[in-house]
């Protein structure tokens, strides 16, 4: 669009909002343009919108219908598959501005938010009230709850207590014709019409706009227990989550971190967290008394089970929560390596050895650096291929490999994304993925609920043919 048409274009979206809603110059567009997502493509947007209220998000998707213009809805860009990345001459609808907490209800365990708040905000304004709010991404600190929403954010506890969509109970959505309407019900129970809580929930904005949120609390869980296993390699880290999905005990949480994770996490915060070991699993329990006890047992007898070099229940909790918190940072401590080409395949428990195997045999193969942390316990493996800044040579072949690892995750019965979303990143993998017919259904879906093609068109599902 040239220029005189795009500003033309801007001050009529302008004229329908409040004076500062709408931006317009391309240097105030910075921090609006993409995700975390590595080598994810995006565009110069034709505006930002910084709404504070759902008919704000409304007249802005209006205007986007009426004029063709795409609409990516953002909240804190932690994503890690381009799903939030801006589209040439799209209008981004940031939701910073909305970011209260509207309403806690102790007795029913639910509490209403707009999409801007931060998951750990929320999680610490119900920990007063003794209540909990499990779903925990890595990126808690800092992440909004109407990200998690868009991409059915996962975490650390998800192992035991579910991800985002099993704490969804009611939404409310600006829909792709630009009218407000709530979904869901905040009743313990509910089977009244279609699940459409749970279609929007992971559908990455590409099917309505998401302006409010209710989500299910539980009650603060006892104080875990942790136990620390450290492994010759990462397949035996792997038969350990093997062994302990079969002897049915339910840990809190089951983290992976391979040695390039820690040393990452200890050049940089100096936790004194470097080990000889290739490979560390953290397993935690949160069942209370003689349960607790029994299930941090079972969980060191698996890891020595598989060949653990040492799996130790710890007694010292500033050295557990430093374990813990070593994989919370692990990400952004191999960020400052270089370029990381983040994967989200999440398998089957039984195949977890096997796929970490090979992932070594693609990282051997290709001459890459790939570190391994995953969410273990599920089967949700985070491979961080890590490149020198600069080296092309090195880009194609992290790519090659980020394809491989795809490939792998498939044959073994898995699926391209846990958690990160689908984005732009993982378009080729879904198109693997689903059938022919499955396909056609999302189209089908997609067409429905956003008529007019505007909401965040490219990202979630592959095009048909």
């Amino acid at each position: 669009m040239p220029a005189s048409s795009a500003d033309s274009a801007a001050a009529t979206l302008e004229a329908l909002l409040p004076e500062g809603r709408v931006l317009t110059s391309a240097a105030s567009f910075a921090g609006f343009l993409h995700d975390e997502g590595e080598w994810a493509v995006y565009g110069d947007p034709l505006a930002v919108v910084r709404a504070e209220s759902t008919e704000e998000v409304a007249a802005a998707v209006r205007w986007c219908a009426e004029t063709g213009t795409p609409l990516v809805a953002r909240g804190a860009g932690t994503g890690l598959s381009g799903a939030a990345n801006a589209i040439e001459g799209c209008v981004v609808v940031s939701f910073e501005r909305m970011n209260a907490i509207l309403e806690v209800n102790h007795a029913e365990r639910w509490a209403r938010v707009q999409p801007g708040v931060v998951n750990d905000d929320l999680r610490a304004h119900v920990a007063q009230h003794g209540l909990w709010y499990p779903p925990d991404p890595a990126s808690s600190p800092w992440s909004t709850i109407g990200g998690n929403v868009a991409t059915n954010a996962g975490g650390m506890c998800c192992v035991k207590y579910g991800v985002t969509r099993d704490y969804v109970l009611e939404l409310e959505v600006v829909t792709g014709t630009g009218e407000a309407t709530r979904l869901g019900t905040r009743t313990a129970k509910g089977v009244a019409g279609y699940n459409l809580v749970g279609l929007i929930v992971g559908s990455e904005g590409t099917l309505a706009v998401v302006t409010e949120v209710v989500v299910r609390l539980r009650p603060l869980p006892p104080a875990p227990i942790t136990v620390a296993g450290m492994f010759d390699s990462v397949v035996d880290a792997g038969r350990a989550v093997a062994l302990v999905a079969e002897s049915g005990i339910s840990p809190s949480v089951l983290e992976l971190v391979d040695r390039h994770c820690l040393k990452a996490v200890d050049d940089w915060k100096h936790m004194g967290l470097s080990t000889e070991a290739n490979a560390v699993l953290i397993g935690r329990t949160d069942a209370p008394g003689e349960q607790g006890q029994f299930e941090a047992a079972e969980l060191a007898r698996c890891f020595e089970e598989a060949g653990a070099s040492l799996a130790a229940i710890s007694a010292d909790e500033q050295e557990s929560e430093a374990l813990y918190a070593a994989r919370r940072l692990a990400y952004p401590a191999l960020e400052r390596l270089g370029p990381v080409l983040t994967e989200d395949v999440c398998v089957p428990k039984a195949r977890v050895p096997e796929v970490l195997a090979r992932i070594e045999e693609i990282a051997a193969a290709h001459n890459v650096l790939i570190a391994n942390i995953a969410h273990a316990g599920d089967g949700n493996l985070h491979p961080l291929i890590i490149t020198t800044p600069g080296d092309d040579a090195a880009r194609g072949r992290a790519h090659e490999a980020f394809s491989e690892i795809i490939d792998a995750a498939l044959a073994a019965g898995g699926t391209v994304s846990g958690e990160h979303g689908v984005g732009t990143l993982k378009l080729a993998g879904l198109a693997k993925e689903l059938s022919p017919v499955s396909l056609a259904m999302h189209h089908a879906v997609k067409n429905a609920l956003d008529p007019h093609g505007i909401l965040n068109p490219g990202r979630a599902i592959p095009p048909l043919g």
